[in-house]
C-alpha cells in the first residue's frame, strides 16, 4: 500500500513538471506554426532536451536527500516510511518514474523529428 502511494505521488510530481515543460514547448511550436517543418524540428529538439534533463534527474534521484523531494512533502506524516528505508525506497521509485518519462519524451522527440524531416523532404510549403 505504501509503495503504491509513493509511486502515485512520484508520478504526479514528475508529470506536473513535464506538463509545464510540454506547455512551453507547444507555445514555441505554435509560434513557429507558419513553418511546420521548423516547428516540428524545434519541438523535437526541445523535447529531446527535456528527455536529457529527465534522464539526468533519474540517475541522480537515488542520491538526492529524500526529505528534499516533492514526494516526501506530499506524503502524509503517518504514511512516511522510516528514515532507514525512505532514502532507498523514494529514490528508487523516483528513478523509475523519471526514466519512464524520459523514454516517453524520447519517443515524442523522435516522432517530431521524423515528421519534420518528412515535411522538409516533401517540400510542404506554408499556406
Amino acid at each position: 500500500m505504501l509503495i503504491e502511494r509513493i509511486e502515485e505521488l512520484a508520478e504526479v510530481s514528475v508529470a506536473r513538471g513535464c506538463g509545464f515543460a510540454a506547455l512551453a514547448i507547444v507555445c514555441v511550436m505554435v509560434g513557429l506554426a507558419d513553418q511546420m517543418h521548423l516547428s516540428c524540428k524545434v519541438g523535437g529538439i526541445l523535447t529531446l532536451l527535456a528527455c536529457l534533463v529527465l534522464a539526468i534527474r533519474g540517475l541522480a534521484a537515488t542520491s538526492k536527500p529524500y526529505k528534499r523531494t516533492e514526494v516526501w512533502v506530499m506524503l502524509n506524516a503517518v504514511d512516511r516510511p522510516q528514515p532507514a528505508v525512505a532514502q532507498q525506497l523514494i529514490g528508487n521509485i523516483l528513478r523509475g518514474v523519471y526514466l519512464r518519462f524520459a523514454l516517453h519524451a524520447a519517443i515524442v522527440s523522435l516522432i517530431l523529428l521524423c515528421v519534420s524531416q518528412l515535411l522538409q523532404l516533401f517540400g510542404v510549403q506554408p499556406v
